[in-house]
């Protein structure tokens, strides 16, 4: 919620909520605070296992919460007037529901008094410093998510979801090329039942885990490892493509010419595999992209590409531009990567953006060209064009058995390498007053 100016403090009155975190050692680790809220709630609410923790000060009605959790917060909300305690794991505002219930009511009106979260407690028996060390919730999400983080010499803390999760944990780091990465397993942080083991993601055989669990992992890549570097401009064999893909170079360029900034949404208009889309996602966990492609296979392609490089939350739609873009969330950015001389595509384009918002577009062919030529001419902005050449074989190369060879050209050994230059693109980059 934004900041607002200083007011004077509400009457204790008006915090008809209070937010209280709970850890696994129960009522022991409330503080005096947290006791008087939880004892003198008329109504408390939270998962069974908080409810059963705190029974021993509850005197009003407790409120498991529903399944599924999707009305939840309308339920608390419908209480607004009464004494209300929702009780939270550890800190409510770390993937918890304090966050969710700040989005419907207002600071002056609840008290919140967080308890350690599980990312604390790990951190305190590990000895990281938090502030250096990745933390993630693989909590009914993705697993994927952690593949960016995957770096050699990174550490990673994570929820997961069950028992089961440190496994497919340690076997996503396995498949992917971190099978040496160290891996823990703490399970019920902070209570009597509190344990922690380790072992390696390729040798993981821990079993019978705590469905309340989080897992430590001390990053360790092997040659080979599939990590996601951290600048624009990946490598092309990173995605899953069948040409239709904006190449690296360009792709750096398109990238620097957005301009992403936290928490901005881009559409990528006819997304092809999805390469722009997927850097745009990666430039900050806060970022949001739509990819919109005609195609139903390039689609598919797009999400196992979001999937691969960890940003499994990539938005896709199945259909062309224009008529694609109806009911579209409005975007900060547009990137148009080819056909900008779709009849009406442009024209919808440049109304969808708020003042500020940026459109990349760029051309190959000369009709598109001359489409962003005359929008240029009209509405101004910056016109370049790029071009790129790599170094090539004079001539085909085969091998002994008489195919052709794919074995990059060894500069320093040949004098038949070329510069070739691949097509020219041009570039329109357009901020709307």
């Amino acid at each position: 919620m934004a900041l607002a100016d200083p007011v004077p403090q509400p009457a204790a009155s008006r915090r008809w909520l209070s937010i209280v975190g709970i850890g696994e050692d129960g009522v022991d680790g409330l503080t005096p605070v947290a006791h008087r809220l939880v004892s003198g709630a008329d109504i408390v609410f939270g998962g069974s296992r908080h409810l059963a923790l705190a029974a021993p000060l509850i005197r009003g009605v407790t409120r498991p919460w529903p399944s599924p959790f999707d009305g939840a917060i309308d339920a608390v909300l419908a209480e607004r007037g009464r004494t209300v305690c929702v009780l939270a794991s550890g800190d409510p505002f770390v993937y918890g529901v304090g966050s969710a219930l700040a989005r419907h009511v207002d600071p002056q009106e609840f008290l919140a008094v967080p308890a350690p979260s599980a990312f604390s407690l790990a951190a305190a028996r590990l000895g990281w410093a938090l502030p250096d060390t990745a933390t993630l919730s693989l909590h009914d999400r993705a697993l994927d998510l952690i593949r960016p983080h995957l770096h050699q010499g990174r550490r990673v803390l994570a929820l997961t979801s069950d028992g089961g999760g440190p496994a497919a944990v340690a076997r996503l780091l396995a498949q992917s090329g971190f099978g040496k990465s160290r891996v823990a397993v703490m399970e019920a942080l902070g209570g009597s039942r509190e344990r922690i083991r380790s072992t390696t993601a390729a040798h993981f055989g821990i079993g019978r885990i705590d469905d309340l669990n989080v897992v430590a992992i001390e990053v360790e890549a092997e040659p080979g490892a599939r990590i996601i570097p951290r600048a624009f401009g990946l490598l092309d064999t990173l995605f899953e493509h069948d040409g239709a893909i904006t190449k690296r170079e360009i792709r750096a360029v398109t990238l620097s010419s957005l301009a992403p900034r936290h928490g901005e949404l881009l559409w990528d208009i006819g997304a092809g595999s999805g390469s722009v889309a997927i850097e745009w996602i990666l430039a900050s966990p806060a970022q949001r992209a739509i990819a919109i492609e005609a195609r139903p296979d390039r689609a598919a392609r797009i999400a196992r590409n979001a999937a691969a490089l960890g940003v499994p939350g990539l938005d896709i739609v199945a259909g062309e531009a224009p008529a694609a873009l109806a009911d579209l969330p409005r975007p900060d950015a547009i990137f148009i990567g080819g056909g900008a001389n779709r009849p009406g595509l442009l024209d919808a384009a440049i109304p969808a953006l708020p003042s500020g918002g940026r459109l990349v577009a760029n051309a190959v062919t000369l009709a598109t060209e001359a489409a962003l030529i005359a929008h240029h001419a009209r509405l101004g902005g910056e016109m370049i064009r790029i071009a790129i050449s790599r170094a090539e074989q004079l001539g085909e190369r085969t091998t002994e058995d008489g195919r052709k060879s794919t074995d990059t050209p060894d500069i320093r050994h040949s004098s038949a390498v070329v510069c070739r230059p691949a097509i020219p693109v041009t570039q329109w980059v357009w901020v709307k007053p």
